[in-house]
């Protein structure tokens, strides 16, 4: 795979002296996180913030990581991590689906170790569902209304372009405050490392609507329902909703009978 840089990103980048794979690579920066050393390699997350001509500060996060392979019937051998979320990150954007931006990729081989850069646009102007939801009690009720029907159109859209995000998260979905006049898509998907392909084994849609309602704490009963219509697209309920909603109940009641 070659190097990719977004088209609007690469000047920027040659404005700084770092259009190469090296000099991004050798950059110093604080990890927002602890760098992540299991499974026998290296992966640290940094903010990078470059301002272009104008003086206008553009925001991103540097994905670095040494080792940490995946192992599939497509990647025998293994395939660096950040590799195959760029590849995904690019079919979501092909299939329409509200993502987070690529906007670099490069990965090589370093003494004879796999390694692997991605660069993403920061979500400065979202907020993730997490951050929303330990505020919930608090928010105006239009606003709760607001999110809900943000994250159930953004996984109606994800499910309906045959895709799974297999890791659904409250703090992998992120939406932008009602009252944003940022352009772009109000909800969004980051994380896509582990996303995949709808199967044709029962209803696998159920496997990420029970992740998300499963850690997704503050919303009452009826708002719960609420979510369910508006990723259904239903006024009300019907046998199909019903059929999903006792799917979801059944699912968390075995995971629960797990713990």
């Amino acid at each position: 795979m070659k190097d990719y840089i977004a088209a609007d990103f690469s000047p920027l980048l040659a404005q700084h002296g770092l259009a190469a794979f090296s000099a991004l690579w050798a950059l110093e920066l604080e990890s927002v996180d602890l760098p992540n050393t299991g499974r026998g390699g290296w992966s640290s997350v940094s903010r990078l913030e470059l301002a272009d001509e104008r003086g206008q500060v553009h925001a991103f996060y540097l994905k670095r990581q040494i080792g940490h392979l995946s192992r599939s019937l497509r990647h025998p051998l293994g395939e660096a991590t950040f590799a195959r979320e760029f590849r995904n990150i690019r079919q979501y954007q092909q299939r329409g689906i509200p993502a987070l931006e690529a906007a670099y990729f490069g990965q090589r081989r370093i003494a004879g170790k796999a390694c692997a850069m991605l660069v993403t646009r920061a979500l400065d102007d979202y907020r993730p569902l997490d951050a929303w939801l330990h505020d919930w009690a608090l928010l105006p009720r239009n606003t709760r209304r607001y999110l809900i029907a943000q994250a159930a159109g953004l996984i109606r859209k994800l499910h309906a372009a045959g895709q799974l995000h297999n890791c659904l998260y409250p703090k992998h979905i992120f939406i932008r405050p009602p009252d944003s006049s940022a352009e772009g898509p109000a909800a969004c998907l980051i994380d896509l490392e582990k996303t995949r392909r709808l199967g044709f084994a029962g209803d696998e849609r159920v496997r990420d609507l029970d992740t998300l309602n499963r850690h997704s704490h503050g919303p009452s009963a009826v708002e719960r329902l609420r979510f369910l219509l508006g990723y259904a697209a239903r006024p009300k309920m019907d046998d199909a909703t019903r059929q999903l909603a006792r799917a979801v109940i059944k699912r968390e009641a075995r995971k629960s009978a797990r713990r």
